[in-house]
């Protein structure tokens, strides 16, 4: 085990695979000899040469066309978003045609393909760069999604990505690049997708997160054991599409109560998906109403103080289990 951070767990990961694999090679925006916006490929383009390392014009349309056309052609393009919230240009390329191809071509031909980057709210970038659209990439069949939110789950799940033969988005968070965390030395450590995580084993209630709100989910389920002696269960989703249904309906099978947390928006989010499933699979299981926590549902507001509140905090999600409890906080 190494302790490391979230940006070079997943810099790890793609050095391994590069390395493992000839025909796996990134592009992006400035993801060469700038290093990356992030820093996430520093030392890469150096390492492995421009083949390997290749930087795109400013056109997201462009390049990840071209990683749909590499993939058909037997590589395997991991591709950089500077921000996810720029995917949208690129939206018949990114989600239409990634998605389909496999299935129009009657399985004949695979799209190994993966697309990474910044989807995250909460670092003061405006409405346009902050974006968290996983649940409707997860909208399309063909693709699959994963959110990891610890350095672990990031090396482990951007592994997987890119050995798998379907379009995998990896949606990371800027916020948690410096957040460290134990990572296994083990160059061939993977996590499947479609396999979630229990974070914090629990008895009293179930709080299902992914991304950096499970994070914040650890923090408040600490403090609602300390306060109340609420014994609070943490789900981590890991992954969005395939999702985990049987690990999130034994947890609340267990605990009987449940609240989503997460920093999509609410309308026709991740966590609708999420109590529809709890409320249809295990509805006789429930002492109470499933209860969610969203971002507000508003573009993202660039005033740093604001922005902080629009987010879900653990001051929220500890407001919202006293509810959920009948307490009067």
């Amino acid at each position: 085990m190494a302790i490391i951070t979230y940006r070079q767990a997943i810099k790890d990961a793609l050095a391994e695979e590069i390395t493992r694999d000839e025909s796996v090679f990134m592009m992006g925006e400035e993801v060469a000899q700038y290093n990356g916006a992030y820093k996430v490929t520093e030392g890469l383009w150096e390492r492995f040469g421009d083949k390997r390392l290749v930087d795109a014009p400013i056109s997201e349309a462009g390049f990840i066309g071209l990683g749909i056309g590499a993939a058909m052609m037997g590589l395997r393009p991991v591709i950089e978003m500077m921000f996810f919230s720029f995917v949208y240009v690129a939206w018949d390329q990114a989600v239409n045609n990634a998605s389909s191809i496999r299935y129009m071509s009657g399985g004949l031909i695979n799209i190994p393909l993966v697309i990474r980057g910044p989807a995250n709210g909460g670092t003061n970038v405006g409405a346009t760069h902050s974006h968290t659209p996983e649940n409707m990439v997860a909208n399309f069949p063909g693709l699959k999604v994963v959110a990891p939110c610890t350095a672990a789950d990031a090396k482990g799940l951007m592994k997987a990505a890119i050995r798998d033969n379907d379009p995998v988005f990896v949606m990371e968070s800027t916020i948690l690049y410096g957040e460290e965390s134990e990572v296994p030395d083990d160059p061939d450590f993977i996590i499947p997708l479609g396999k979630a995580d229990i974070k914090r084993a629990g008895t009293d209630l179930t709080i299902v997160g992914h991304g950096r709100s499970v994070l914040v989910a650890l923090k408040a389920a600490k403090e609602l054991k300390d306060k109340h002696g609420i014994d609070a269960e943490v789900v981590d989703l890991r992954s969005i599409r395939p999702l985990d249904e049987a690990t999130i309906l034994k947890s609340v099978k267990k605990t009987n109560r449940v609240l989503v947390v997460d920093e999509n928006k609410p309308y026709c989010g991740v966590g609708a998906q999420i109590s529809h499933l709890v409320q249809r699979k295990a509805f006789d299981y429930l002492d109470g109403p499933v209860h969610r926590l969203s971002a507000v549902d508003a573009p993202a507001i660039y005033s740093p103080p604001l922005e902080k509140i629009q987010l879900p905090s653990d001051r929220d999600i500890i407001r919202e289990v006293e509810l959920m409890f009948n307490i009067n906080a």
